[in-house]
């Protein structure tokens, strides 16, 4: 599906930028046991997640709408200490998606500079780092300290790229965090369909703003090498 002006082909695209949650990982096992955390059934908690999507709400609403005045950062901690050695929120090598590590090493080969940054909290640097993916560089918005859709975010890309903004595209799952602030920074982007936004997000008309909008990370590697 093309978006905007000329193909992204077209344009000279020299670094990759990948968001992580519903891009690079599949969230199925963290919610799931948040579901079993907060006691209650696994659907129900999708559920409520898919509607927070829709509704264009965060997703930590989905906790306030489960247990009205859940203080969330309390219960990490409270988690944390009754499961010191567990995943509980975290993720790891096992949640990647499954074409996330062929289709990185594809567009290596390819020449592209591959850089990872998302809203991750401190930790999520550490879990990426252990899975020795084929990029360049990781970051999170926590080492950063500013946030998507933040256009510093957006300029903190830029600046460690060291590229010029329409010769990064920028990946991700969502047009509030990912293409429509990507886009307003000068940048490339594509959208990718999968996880709860992702499949919302790409029905809308605002998915044409993408420059492309594809199904995996499998099809945008075929795509641009």
């Amino acid at each position: 599906m093309e978006g905007r002006g000329e193909s992204v082909e077209a344009a000279v695209i020299r670094s990759l930028v990948f968001d992580v949650g519903e891009t690079l990982i599949d969230e199925t096992r963290i919610w799931s046991r948040w579901a079993d955390r907060l006691g209650v059934p696994r659907l129900t908690f999708m559920g409520v997640l898919g509607g927070m999507a829709a509704l264009d709400r965060p997703h930590a609403d989905a906790f306030q709408v489960i247990r009205p005045g859940l203080d969330l950062d309390a219960e990490i901690e409270a988690w944390r200490r009754a499961d010191p050695d567990g995943l509980r929120e975290n993720f790891d090598g096992d949640d990647l998606y499954p074409d996330v590590r062929g289709s990185l090493a594809a567009l290596r080969s390819a020449g592209y500079e591959l850089i990872i940054a998302g809203n991750q909290p401190r930790q999520a640097y550490d879990a990426l780092l252990a899975m020795d993916l084929p990029v360049d560089a990781i970051h999170t918005s926590a080492a950063w300290q500013v946030e998507k859709p933040a256009p510093e975010f957006f300029a903190k890309v830029a600046a460690v790229a060291g590229r010029r903004p329409e010769e990064i595209l920028y990946v991700g799952d969502r047009l509030d965090n990912d293409v429509l602030p990507a886009r307003r920074a000068g940048m490339r982007t594509a959208l990718l369909r999968r996880g709860p936004w992702g499949y919302l997000h790409a029905a809308r008309p605002g998915a044409t703003e993408a420059d492309m909008v594809v199904d995996s990370l499998a099809a945008l590697a075929a795509r641009l090498t």
